[in-house]
């Protein structure tokens, strides 16, 4: 297994794309995570829920957010990190459990740190994906990457 080259400022150009491994997200992630973080009817259990505006069980929208973190760590091998330096994000469509999620990053900007040249703001779109290409979270990144050590602005 070859691991992944990392990734400067330098690597990154508008309209590059990230595309992360799969996270099949099963009944019991959806009720564990709900549990700790968000104990709503809707996310705990699966016969009460379809009484909701859900009509059944789905997954939190913070749980799918950890989800795609996780994802994004997975498919951006960014040196020093994925650092946030603001986000907007949107569920169009809930994650549901037995769903297999990917994520989809395309970089919409870079804009280069005036005051320091060893590093830009890099705006992306990251959509989740479940297993139909349905988009279950539309996020807006904006995140700090690095020049490579030693690297000059050019």
């Amino acid at each position: 297994m070859s691991e992944k080259k990392v990734i400067y400022l330098e690597d990154v150009v508008v309209g590059a794309q990230f595309h992360s491994p799969e996270h099949a997200l099963d009944p019991a992630q959806v009720v564990g995570f709900a549990q700790q973080f968000d104990p709503q009817v809707f996310h705990l259990d699966e016969e009460a829920a379809k009484q909701t505006f859900f009509q059944g069980l789905v997954a939190s929208g913070w749980h799918t957010a950890a989800v795609t973190m996780k994802l994004l760590v997975q498919s951006i091998p960014v040196g020093n990190g994925l650092i946030g330096a603001g986000v907007e994000v949107a569920w169009p469509q809930p994650t549901r459990p037995n769903d297999v999620l990917r994520v989809v990053s395309t970089v919409q900007h870079i804009q280069p740190s005036r005051s320091k040249p060893d590093r830009a703001i890099v705006t992306m779109e990251c959509l989740t994906l479940n297993q139909h290409d349905e988009v279950c979270q539309r996020m807006t990144v904006k995140t700090l990457i690095m020049r490579r050590p030693g690297e000059q602005a050019g």
